[in-house]
């Protein structure tokens, strides 16, 4: 290798490149005449690898990139060709003009003699052409898709999923040939590659075409259940391992949607587990003791072939066994005792990986006897392993405990050795909250685990677990035979850490006051009056409020209260209090207006049960709006259900509420309601004809909107005084908001006052209504969590807005909020109690299955109006954009 071909590889390992320089020395070496094929691929390298490691060329230095790249054409050496179609699709992203180099690309596209450059045309091509020049290539696709060289073949469906978000329309009619492409014998030239490598690589056409088929076929369930059972079946000559894979795959996402297919889909997944190939054998297992209400003759077939892997002589196939098996054991672990022989012949493997889930299996499925010896060698790997496997091994033995108590010993003892173990936080929670169980379920544990958890804190680093065992040892201390054991261990809190823990020490001292030691009482006193000294105002006024209350009657009720306050009504209270005069603030906060959480709810149980007896004229309960908007919903889905054209839809997710798009008094009245797919939009108009001389047909509406529209079913003909139905189907790939631009359109026919038919003779007319919005609150059904906040700090993707509404107070904007995202109130936050500042707190689920929580953050004032800081969260980045714009758009 030349000297610059090493000092190529350098610049690049050391990452040594500089972007302009590279610009520059790009546009010099491919302008050259004659072309200098060897450093033009070196030039190319580099411009590959700045891409690849996220740098960014501007448009203009990108365009003239790629026009001076599209001058290497001419040249025929393949591995230059090569890296060209590399750095054209990197640089398409940002060049401008880049289809101008369609007719350089396609050149070798239709070039039939050349294998090499051929497939590396396609996939460039797809990344080239737009949306407008699709169809140019139709044939040529066609034809690459269903040649006989398997690299071509694979090449063009590849480039089919790129194609798919431009011109879907135009990818489905490649039907036909990606079918064939599923089936079709594939080959390679002979000698152009190993004969085992080309033999898997001319089945992997398979693969690729039918992910293609799976794309261009998700939205119609009877479309897609065909397929999978036309490819599942015998014949079907599915030789690739990757591509059953993958229906098997799609055969769990169906039955998980709906398990009434299982009777015809089931037998598949047992005839694979037969299956030749290994990972066909593991997927098929483990996706049928994944299924819901798998019966134990079903997965005990599963389990017998997981069995026989643990004895492989391969390692992934051992790991993906006793992972499969160690899920499948924590719910139930009856099923997987007859694998414990081979299981514990795991835990001495050289996998330390498959060691840990071997032992955590055992700890799941063994009996009482065996505790002891598992325990003794988990403890011997417990060093080698990562963070992650440690939590599950501490995960299986907190279980263990909890089912076996007589064994605590031996295990807490574990616990602790792995507590004074180096780990992260994770690793560290997941052992305090073991130790936290076992003094809550495991009395006998209590001195010992408190014991131990007073040693982690004297050197634990994380502020967050230090403050949750001083609340413990707050709580269970005193309950002890000896609670000034711990209390050395608290004050040195005191001294030795920051405010945060500082305060919370305070506080767990205070609550060894109340035992009924006279000396512990005043060396506690001793104690919190040094703390009066400190720094930090919290821990100042924790020490002055404990030394007032020891002592007194009232002290256990403030000190260590058995009931919660009401956190919505001590806010209320709070802000009563700070907004009242000066003569006010001069009276002392009372306390005993705040009622705690139980005399709350009992409240609000008796104020929901006087409301059930009132008249309903006068007022509906809110479980009555449910059930009859239940009941709405269960209506429509039998009605859409009904509808041939709408039957491969499957189950309506959310029907919303009929919104008016005319005046009620108006000649002809209009009403839609939306119904939301996986997959589909259908809006069904409702349209009442008022006028008794008058008879309408073919009632239809003309729709412009942002969702390409499928098809319109019209109503044929509505009479006088009578009502009809017109339903309008639209299709949607994702969550999106958009609007209707409606236009009602009907032939209009007189009726004869006389004889009370309708003339013969009629003429167009048409009749406008108002636009029709799809919002947030369409792909949103009511959910519930029990603990907000976690909730909202699990959420990966958040965004944060303040809106400004001039004219409308909180109680105005809060019920504006709540019905148009349909979302769930928690902790009451619907019902407003200040004028001034309120926090709304809103939880969801969306059609994508994904969680949304909404936190807002409202404060009025006369001049400005009402200010909310709104916070989205989801599972999902699209779905938390499009909540936040429909608040900003209330």
């Amino acid at each position: 290798m030349s000297a610059l071909t090493y000092k190529k590889n350098d610049d690049i390992e050391s990452g040594r490149l500089d972007r302009m320089t590279v610009y520059q020395e790009c546009i010099s070496g491919f302008n050259a005449s004659p072309i200098q094929t060897k450093k033009c691929r070196q030039l190319l390298s580099k411009l590959v690898h700045l891409m690849a490691t996220g740098e960014t060329f501007p448009p203009q230095d990108a365009t003239a990139l790629f026009f001076s790249i599209t001058k290497l054409f001419q040249e025929r050496d393949a591995s230059l060709r090569q890296m060209v179609y590399l750095a054209v699709k990197g640089l398409s992203r940002t060049a401008e003009d880049v289809i101008m180099a369609t007719s350089s690309i396609m050149k070798d596209v239709q070039a039939s003699n050349e294998v090499i450059y051929k497939p590396n045309a396609i996939r460039a091509l797809a990344h080239i052409v737009d949306a407008s020049t699709v169809t140019s290539m139709e044939r040529l696709m066609k034809t690459a898709i269903v040649d006989r060289h398997a690299g071509i073949s694979s090449a063009a469906l590849v480039a089919s999923y790129h194609l798919i978000p431009i011109a879907k329309d135009v990818v489905r009619r490649w039907a036909n040939e990606t079918q064939e492409a599923v089936l079709a014998q594939k080959k390679f030239p002979q000698g152009s590659l190993d004969s085992q490598y080309a033999a898997s690589l001319s089945t992997m056409t398979q693969y690729h075409a039918l992910g293609l088929l799976y794309h261009l076929r998700s939205h119609d369930k009877m479309a897609l259940m065909k397929m999978i059972q036309t490819f599942s079946s015998s014949g079907a000559q599915l030789r690739n391992s990757n591509a059953i894979v993958m229906l098997i795959r799609y055969i769990a996402k169906i039955l998980e949607e709906d398990e009434r297919l299982k009777p015809q889909l089931f037998p598949f997944l047992e005839s694979w587990l037969r299956h030749k190939s290994d990972i066909v054998n593991l997927e098929a297992a483990k996706t049928i003791l994944g299924m819901k209400g798998v019966s134990e003759a079903e997965a005990n077939a599963a389990v017998a072939v997981l069995q026989s892997f643990l004895g492989s002589p391969r390692t992934v196939a051992r790991f993906a066994a006793i992972r499969i098996l160690n899920r499948f054991a924590m719910v139930r672990p009856q099923s997987v005792v007859a694998c414990n022989m081979e299981i514990e012949a795991l835990i001495s493997d050289n996998s330390r990986s498959i060691a840990t889930y071997a032992i955590t299996t055992l700890l799941k499925t063994g009996n009482e006897a065996s505790v002891d010896r598992l325990m003794g060698q988990i403890a011997g790997f417990m060093a080698d392993i990562s963070d992650e496997f440690k939590i599950i091994v501490v995960d299986a033995i907190r279980a263990l405990a909890l089912k076996f108590p007589n064994k605590q010993e031996s295990m807490l003892s574990f616990l602790a050795g792995t507590l004074r173990n180096e780990g992260g936080l994770a690793f560290k929670t997941a052992v305090v909250e073991a130790l936290f169980d076992m003094i809550r379920y495991i009395e006998a544990s209590r001195d010992a685990a408190l014991g131990h958890l007073c040693e982690f804190i004297e050197d634990c680093e994380y502020t967050e677990l230090t403050v949750r065992i001083l609340h413990l040892l707050g709580v269970e201390g005193p309950k002890t035979a000896q609670p000034t054991l711990y209390i050395r261990y608290i004050y040195n809190r005191v001294v030795l850490e920051n405010a945060v823990i500082r305060a919370a020490a305070v506080t767990a001292l205070a609550k060894f006051a109340l035992v009924e030691d006279k000396a512990v009482q005043q060396s506690i006193r001793v104690l919190l009056t040094r703390c009066l000294d400190d720094i930090t105002d919290e821990v100042r006024d924790r020490a002055a409020l404990a030394l007032r209350l020891i002592g007194t009657s009232q002290a256990p009720k403030f000190i260590a209260p058995k009931a919660k306050w009401s956190l919505g009504a001590l806010e209320h209270q709070l802000a009563l209090y700070v907004s009242g005069s000066a003569a006010d603030l001069a009276t002392p906060f009372d306390i005993s207006l705040v009622p705690t959480e139980d005399e709350a709810k009992e409240t609000a149980r008796k104020k929901a049960a006087a409301a059930q007896v009132e008249p309903e004229t006068k007022k509906k309960t809110d479980e009555s709006r449910a059930m009859e908007k239940e009941m709405r919903s269960e209506q429509y889905a039998k009605q859409l259900a009904a509808i041939p054209e709408f039957a491969a839809y499957g189950p309506v997710f959310k029907s919303s509420e009929p919104v008016e798009l005319t005046e009620s008094e108006t000649e002809y009245v209009v009403t839609a309601i939306k119904h939301i797919f996986n997959g589909h939009l259908v809006v069904q108009y409702d349209v009442t004809n008022t006028l008794e001389d008058m008879v309408l047909d073919n009632v239809h509406v003309e729709v412009v909107g942002d969702l390409p529209l499928e098809f319109i079913i019209p109503i044929d003909s509505l009479g006088a005084n009578s009502t009809g139905t017109i339903y309008a189907s639209f299709a949607r790939d994702e969550v999106v908001a958009t609007s209707f631009e409606s236009v009602l359109k009907f032939v209009s026919r007189e009726v004869d006052p006389g004889t009370g038919e309708p003339s013969p003779d009629g003429y167009d007319d048409e009749y406008s209504v108002e636009p029709l919005d799809v919002g947030a609150g369409d792909y949103i059904i009511p959910a519930y969590v029990g603990d907000f906040s976690a909730t909202l700090e699990s959420l990966p993707f958040a965004l944060k807005e303040t809106y400004q509404f001039q004219s409308a107070k909180i109680p105005e904007v809060v019920k504006a909020t709540v019905d148009n995202l349909g979302m769930t109130a928690l902790e009451a936050s619907d019902d407003v109690i200040s004028e001034t500042s309120h926090t709304l707190k809103l939880v969801g689920r969306s059609i994508g299955k994904e969680m949304v929580a909404v936190e807002a953050k409202m404060v009025y004032s006369s001049r400005s109006g009402t200010t909310v800081q709104v916070s989205v969260k989801s599972e999902s980045e699209a779905m938390a954009e499009l909540v936040t714009e429909s608040i900003g758009a209330l």
